[in-house]
């Protein structure tokens, strides 16, 4: 699966003598050496020399070196720096704080801060309701995390995990107009976690729990969710969900088959995995195996786990047994939040036809997309480089504009169930096809749609 991509972005600046072949030199060097070039300029220029920027993806640091010796290596050219892209767009954080009102003079002054202040604050005190009318309660969330299981890197700390909450609240802005923030608590306590973020809560319309490591995760917003009067939603839980359902949704409309009949198999028991199969529950999958790495839950058995445990008691009406591999014969849907490179295709040979595999491990998921394809109709994966991105975007922006709005207390299935169902009905009939069952992040429609959907479900 290494590939460039624009997460390993270098800019190279480069010294090179001048005349008509030296940038074509320049970027069959690059190009050599597996660079994917995306730009080329030309920053200064004398009779003698030339030195240019050039921008190409890379797979990694290592591929980086060999473009950067690959370009170093031709006569009379000097790589004077190379700039990772990356790197640069987190220089100073990805955030910042702006003021709504301007501030021109005195008059200004006296209302925004003192004195005039004074008499928002007594018309709070006297009915707090009025906190989410008169301050930024109304529509900001606050992006929570311990930096114990973030993204694919596992337990690296709240300072480390602080450029992905950025991120996160960026997203939140771009896709929903969300003021998000970031809060990165350095405990990994449940009870300090939960006494903090409820310590906290009153200056947020919403939390949104993010790279929490299970099973904690499941405490920390049960509780929570029953301890405070504002909406808890763990987005690796329940995002992930939401747009699994929604692929799902298109990937059987596809494939001609329904929702009742298929048999769905889902390896993964964690947060996402548990969070999918109770979504697909909800919604009427009656024939789900789930997998963890001792193989098929199934009724009968004991789970220390709880949340194993209720998988076991729900799902596997057939009770097999086995490993993945063996309940994976004659199964209509693989959905994998697992690891990396444990099927091959002929694996996903075994399916019944008209296969759908969703394999969804980041950045390397349970099986290559291209093997995959091999025997099944309908293939996605978490990656940006493949068609059918299961992305997390595609859910939480709008769920929570949606939960703003509605100044919603809690988060029900009914409104994940109808988010997925906004984001599934985003692709018209006429755009549906194996390779296009959720639309891009990027499509302006999502974001309105799934707010609406969960306006409406609150309102029921």
């Amino acid at each position: 699966m290494s590939r460039p991509t624009p997460g390993h972005a270098i800019t190279m600046r480069v010294a090179a003598p001048a005349g008509f072949s030296a940038t074509s030199e320049l970027t069959a060097a690059a190009a050599s050496a597996g660079a994917e070039i995306t730009a080329l300029d030309v920053i200064e220029s004398t009779h003698q020399n030339l030195v240019v920027d050039i921008t190409f993806n890379t797979s990694g640091e290592e591929h980086a070196g060999r473009v950067s010796a690959s370009v170093d290596a031709l006569d009379g050219f000097e790589v004077r720096k190379l700039s990772d892209r990356t790197f640069l767009m987190h220089l100073g954080g990805k955030l910042s704080v702006e003021s709504k009102v301007e501030l021109r003079n005195r008059d200004d002054l006296s209302r925004a801060y003192t004195p005039g202040v004074a008499r928002v604050c007594l018309a709070i005190a006297a009915n707090p309701a009025d906190a989410r009318r008169l301050t930024i309660k109304r529509n900001t969330v606050a992006v929570v995390t311990d930096g114990t299981a973030v993204l694919g890197l596992g337990d690296i700390g709240p300072e480390a995990a602080l450029p992905v909450m950025e991120g996160k609240a960026a997203l939140f802005k771009r896709f929903a107009d969300v003021d998000a923030w970031p809060v990165c608590l350095d405990t990994t306590d449940t009870e300090e976690i939960i006494m903090i973020v409820k310590a906290l809560a009153p200056v947020y319309g919403g939390i949104n729990l993010e790279d929490i490591a299970a099973p904690r995760c499941f405490e920390i917003e049960r509780r929570l969710r029953a301890e405070l009067d504002i909406p808890v939603f763990h987005d690796d839980q329940h995002g992930t969900a939401i747009v699994v359902l929604a692929a799902l949704i298109n990937a059987l409309r596809v494939v001609c088959k329904n929702m009742h009949s298929v048999k769905i198999v889902v390896n993964g028991a964690g947060a996402a995995g548990h969070a999918i199969i109770r979504l697909l529950h909800a919604q009427g999958a009656a024939n789900i195996v789930a997998c963890d790495r001792s193989g098929a839950l199934h009724r009968g058995a004991t789970y220390a786990d709880e949340h194993r445990q209720w998988i076991a008691d729900n799902t596997n009406p057939a009770r097999q047994d086995g490993n993945l591999h063996d309940v994976l014969v004659a199964a209509d849907v693989f959905i994998g939040v697992s690891g990396p490179n444990i099927l091959g295709a002929e694996h996903v040979a075994t399916m019944a036809a008209g296969a759908i595999v969703l394999a969804l491990a980041n950045p390397d998921p349970e099986i290559h997309p291209l093997e995959a394809a091999k025997h099944a109709v309908v293939v996605a994966t978490g990656r940006s480089d493949f068609p059918n991105q299961i992305n997390n975007v595609l859910a939480f922006p709008g769920l929570f504009r949606g939960l703003l709005d509605a100044a919603a207390r809690d988060i029900t299935t009914p409104m994940l169930v109808a988010a997925a169902e906004a984001i599934a009905a985003c692709v018209s009939a006429d755009e549906l096809n194996a390779s296009y069952i959720v639309p891009s992040v990027f499509d302006p429609r999502v974001a309105p749609a799934v707010a609406e959907a969960v306006v409406a479900s609150a309102s029921l």
